[in-house]
Formats: C-alpha cells, sequence, structure tokens
C-alpha cells in the first residue's frame, strides 16, 4: 500500500492511514502526521531515506492534524520539470485533434513549482488563464538515455505521485507558440498536498486513479487514467530517447478534457486559417472574452487525485487566484 509523506518548512511527515471520505473523493476526514526523523532536505535525500519513513509510520505516534500543517510542494527545487502535451484522448477532441495524436513532451521552469495552497498568480499581461489538473509521477532513480521503461520496470524508476497543477497563460502560449514561458510563470505548478511513495504492486492500480478539479465548486475535469493516449512506461521510454531524468525530477502527464481553452468549430478554424496571423488572433481572443471558464481573481481550485477505494489518494489541492500587484 502507498504511503503518502508531506512537507513543511520543518521537515517531513508522514500521514497516518485513513479511510477515504466517499463525501469528498481525495479527501480523508481528520488526516494526522508523524514527523519523520531524517536529515533529508531534498526529495531525493528523502527517498533514500525510505526506511525513516516507514520508521514512522510504525511508530504508533497519534500524530499532528495535518490541518495544523502548513504544507509546502512535496516535490523540491530545483529539479528538471518535464509535460506531456494532449495525453488524453477527451483532452485532445476539445483541443480538436483527429486521427492519431503524436507523443509530445515539452519543459517547465522549476521555479513554477508552488505549495498545495499557495495563491496562482495572474501576471498582469495575461488575460486569458487556465488550469489543467495533472498527475505528476516523481522519479526515484535515473532514467539514462536510451532506457526502455516496461510494466514490470515501472517501479524500480517512479518513487511517488503527486497532484500537479499546469496552469496556462494561453494568450502568451497560442500567439507566440511558446510552451515554456507560457506554462513557467511563478506560482504555475501547484504541486502537492502528499507524495504517494508507490510499493510495486500499487502500480496496478494507476488506470483506477480519477483526476477532479472544480473552480468555485464547479466541477470541470473528471477522468480516469484509462483516458491516457500514452501511458507512464511507454511515455518514459519515448522521453528517454533524448532526455535524462534523475531522482526527484517531476513528469506532469497531460490533463483531461475540461479546461476553459477548446479549439473553435471546423468552419471557423478554417476561415481563421486564410486571415493574417494578428487579425486571427484579434478575433479568436475576442470570441474567448465571452468563455467565463478562463481563472480570475479570487477563483478557488480545487483538484484531487484518488482511487475510488482510497487505496493511492493525493490528498486534496486547493489554490486561489490572485493578480499580481
Amino acid at each position: 500500500m502507498s504511503t503518502n509523506v508531506l512537507r513543511t518548512a520543518d521537515g517531513w511527515w508522514v500521514v497516518l492511514p485513513q479511510g477515504l471520505d466517499s463525501a469528498r473523493p481525495g479527501k480523508t476526514p481528520n488526516d494526522r502526521a508523524v514527523r519523520v526523523d531524517t536529515k533529508a532536505v531534498t526529495t531525493p535525500e528523502l527517498l533514500v531515506d525510505r526506511d525513516a519513513v516507514r520508521e514512522a509510520a510504525a511508530s504508533g505516534e497519534p500524530g499532528t492534524p495535518v490541518a495544523d500543517l502548513v504544507t509546502l510542494s512535496p516535490v523540491t527545487t530545483p529539479c528538471r520539470v518535464v509535460a506531456q502535451m494532449v495525453n488524453y484522448r477527451s483532452h485532445a477532441r476539445d483541443s480538436g485533434f483527429t486521427g492519431e495524436i503524436p507523443p509530445t513532451f515539452f519543459r517547465k521552469a522549476s521555479g513554477s513549482v508552488s505549495g498545495p495552497a499557495d495563491s496562482i498568480v495572474r501576471p498582469a499581461h495575461v488575460k486569458f488563464l487556465d488550469y489543467e489538473v495533472e498527475l505528476g509521477l516523481v522519479m526515484g532513480a535515473s532514467l539514462p538515455v536510451g532506457t526502455v521503461v516496461t510494466e514490470q520496470s515501472l517501479p524500480s524508476y517512479v518513487a511517488g505521485l503527486v497532484i500537479t497543477n499546469d496552469v496556462s497563460a494561453r494568450d502568451v502560449q497560442l500567439t507566440k507558440t511558446q510552451f515554456y514561458e507560457s506554462k513557467s510563470y511563478p506560482t504555475f505548478t501547484p504541486t502537492g498536498p502528499y507524495l504517494a511513495l508507490l510499493e510495486p504492486e500499487d502500480f496496478a492500480h494507476l488506470l483506477d486513479l480519477r483526476l477532479k478539479l472544480s473552480v468555485n465548486g464547479d466541477l470541470r475535469q473528471d477522468r480516469t487514467l484509462a483516458d491516457m493516449v500514452v501511458r507512464p512506461a511507454q511515455a518514459l521510454t519515448l522521453l528517454a530517447r533524448f532526455q535524462t531524468l534523475d531522482p526527484g525530477d517531476l513528469l506532469l502527464t497531460g490533463t483531461p478534457g475540461g479546461t476553459a481553452l477548446k479549439a473553435p468549430p471546423k468552419p471557423v478554424e478554417k476561415l481563421g486559417a486564410l486571415l493574417p496571423p494578428a487579425v486571427k488572433w484579434k478575433a479568436f481572443f475576442k470570441s474567448q472574452a465571452r468563455n467565463p471558464r478562463y481563472l480570475h481573481e479570487g477563483d478557488v481550485i480545487t483538484a484531487t487525485i484518488a482511487t475510488a477505494d482510497g487505496l493511492i489518494n493525493l490528498g486534496e489541492q486547493r489554490t486561489p487566484v490572485i493578480d499580481a500587484n
């Protein structure tokens, strides 16, 4: 069974097992945590000291209410942050893809990683801010270029899972075709609260994980990993054709359908292709300005990832949106 850990400014904590609250998937009632007796400061250092995590979990201490702890991202930086693009069939439909979807990766700055309750700060020049709940894979071993990862060997490379939100400045992304900038502003990768450290048998349940994201209580995204196009083992194999990963690095594995951004109808898209770029984008964003699903100051995003039986439960991420001063 997976073991959840969290990080505070004071160190690492192991979350004591609790039953899943069926009324609030991903949220357990009365979570409590015990301090891990470790010198580990970074995520890679903690992964080396798994015995300390196990000892804390078996200590028998009553623990501290998780609600009393100020949690930080359980993925420490600097690290590599890599993401998969259009990796859920529902998101591909929303994005206007038909036929085969080519596997594509992009990088995010690790300076975009923030805590699970930190505010998402919308830069002053960004008008179309979007959300993308994603399962994050945290590497537990080096992945050299040329590595082939199978379903059987996946536990040898992936140590654990986290909730992430691939926050996106769509006006920057689309007009500049610039993923790195549009997704790398500070606070654009909320991560946590829990890092679920997996046992080999847990990997059999990955496809049962359900990703949910709500904005102000309105459910926007809701899919299981069964909707994925390229699953983790294959994704790591493809990534290893050109990219090395190390312990503590983070791979975001794509988002389901339901984001604010959606492709225009095909007739409109064909007409837009005939226009000069400046005119096309002006018309597109004029239409997008009527879309109420983009994020605004005061919005609160809630994200959960869990199996229905609670065997794997990454907690609840709750992030408000604020405008930059």
